[in-house]
């Protein structure tokens, strides 16, 4: 024997512990981050649908407010809860920041329901101009492309790191056992 030959192949544990060493920060701030989303979510849905259908408000001007309202809380959440191990920059360019890509979602979300409730609306509007379709194009669509982009805006641009995490210590390629 030579001693070139490879070693054994990787267990399915050894995999799951190499992803999680190299990727469970994230989970842990998606984690979060979904958690205080999913508290403004429904902030945001139970206010738009009283706005609309109790104070009859339009559906664009309700979705307006209830985004507002629901991402100040989402800013206090994500703020002090998912990014706290983060530096705190200053507050006033964080809030910005935050506002300024919470506009982008608010408009990624308003643009799904206009689209559906003036565009498809106007061709079927026995099927895009009611509740549910107003609801599925705001909440659903429009509420998950927006978060796609919330959260990849969020982590890069407003609650930033001070510098690149270390690189855990063990790694099992050929050079570190030389």
């Amino acid at each position: 024997m030579t001693g070139d030959q490879p070693g054994a192949p990787k267990t399915r544990r050894g995999l799951l512990r190499a992803l999680l060493d190299r990727f469970g920060h994230l989970v842990r701030e998606l984690s979060k981050f979904a958690t205080v989303g999913g508290f403004a979510f429904l902030v945001d849905l139970a206010l738009f649908n009283y706005l609309a259908s109790v104070q009859h408000v339009p559906s664009v001007g309700a979705k307006t407010i209830s985004t507002v309202v629901a991402a100040t809380l989402a800013f206090l959440g994500n703020r002090f809860w998912t990014w706290r191990h983060r530096p705190r920059s200053n507050p006033a360019r964080e809030y910005a920041l935050f506002f300024f890509f919470n506009g982008v979602g608010l408009g990624i979300a308003v643009g799904c329901l206009a689209l559906s409730r003036y565009g498809l609306g106007a061709i079927w509007p026995r099927v895009f101009q009611t509740a549910l379709a107003d609801n599925v194009a705001s909440f659903v669509v429009g509420t998950g492309l927006g978060t796609l982009f919330r959260f990849w805006s969020y982590r890069r641009f407003v609650f930033v790191e001070g510098g690149t995490p270390p690189v855990p210590g063990t790694s099992h390629d050929r050079e570190s056992e030389a």
